[in-house]
């Protein structure tokens, strides 16, 4: 069994205008003796900037009083969010979400020294939810695939276009390839590719006509029946590529967001060598279980500090906190269940 510990809240809103509504979401990476943590930032009129503190033993030692990174451009006008951060070649990637107030779009931006970050443009494509459908449809994914084309275009507008979020590289490539893992609702996948100029829409439409091939996960117990999304960048460990990421519980009562984990081969990361088949944790304390968004505990950034694996996660939308697991004791876990399917 894997004993989870309470780390308690880490970082709450302050009287600044740019984070005076809420703290969530954030992005981690370790770097010497500092945990470095770029979040969610929502002011009062809810839009979303990125900002930055700096950790020591879950201690905050520093902390930004303006926010590294703003709404600059029209896709991102409504806010930039979610953040996730992976080191790759001697360079710092940070992703998040570009939010124009109706369509969410994968952005990112770099950095050397992870303080001063250059915004290099959107990610995934502006392709309609209706044209996307329809390539996906000749893919033979599963039917829920098409559910949340009929829900975006209700909720938004016939040209919504394809909702994108969740986005997260690994820190390694695969055969000189850059490795992104993404979300289309209602699973996980994973796109491969040489450059991030590549990237085009003809390439995005060529790789969702063959989508099925590259799902990682798809929703599969009763507690993720809604869907499931990326959350923390994925860690190399001896046993596998380490997930952490949420699932999403429709019940009678409303949505609930769990905290849970799977372990991708090392070589090949869209094989699945295990998947916990409960959550790794849910809300249960009165600030996960109530707040901007009730019942949500949202982990997107980790990080591994003495054998153990601390795990940073936005909490009712309103504030960021964290727990821990020994390592080891989560990697047995995985496999011990995967054996079990």
């Amino acid at each position: 069994m894997i004993t989870v510990k309470h780390e308690g809240i880490i970082l709450e809103k302050t009287n600044l205008e740019f984070e005076n509504k809420s703290v969530l979401n954030p992005a981690c990476i370790q770097v010497g003796d500092i945990t470095h943590m770029y979040y969610r930032a929502v002011d009062q009129n809810n839009i979303s900037s990125i900002g930055y503190c700096q950790l020591k033993d879950n201690v905050v030692v520093k902390r930004f009083t303006k926010p590294i990174l703003v709404p600059e451009t029209a896709d991102e006008k409504n806010g930039v969010e979610d953040p996730r951060i992976t080191f790759l070649g001697g360079t710092y990637y940070l992703f998040y979400t570009a939010y124009d107030g109706k369509n969410a779009l994968i952005a990112y931006a770099t950095s050397k020294d992870l303080v001063h970050f250059s915004k290099k443009g959107l990610v995934s494509p502006k392709i309609s939810y209706d044209e996307a459908e329809d390539i996906f449809r000749e893919s033979k994914v599963k039917e829920n695939y098409t559910m949340f084309e009929k829900l975006y275009k209700e909720r938004a507008g016939k040209d919504v276009l394809l909702f994108e979020k969740d986005a997260s590289l690994f820190p390694k490539k695969f055969n000189n390839k850059f490795a992104l893992l993404h979300r289309i609702l209602p699973g996980i996948q994973l796109v491969f590719f040489n450059d991030f100029s590549a990237l085009t829409k003809d390439r995005w439409r060529e790789y969702f006509k063959n989508l099925s091939d590259f799902i990682v996960l798809d929703p599969l117990f009763s507690f993720e029946n809604r869907n499931i999304g990326g959350g923390c960048p994925p860690i190399e460990t001896k046993d596998g590529w380490l997930i952490i990421y949420h699932a999403v519980e429709k019940t009678s009562k409303g949505k609930i967001y769990h905290a849970t984990a799977a372990l991708l081969d090392l070589k090949n990361p869209l094989k699945v060598l295990g998947r916990l088949q409960k959550p790794l944790f849910s809300p249960e304390a009165s600030w996960e279980k109530s707040g901007v968004i009730n019942n949500v505990v949202f982990p997107t950034g980790a990080v591994v500090r003495d054998k153990r694996l601390f795990i940073y996660y936005g909490a009712a939308d309103q504030l960021i906190a964290a727990k821990s697991v020994e390592l080891a004791d989560l990697l047995a876990e995985l496999k011990k269940d995967f054996q079990k399917t």
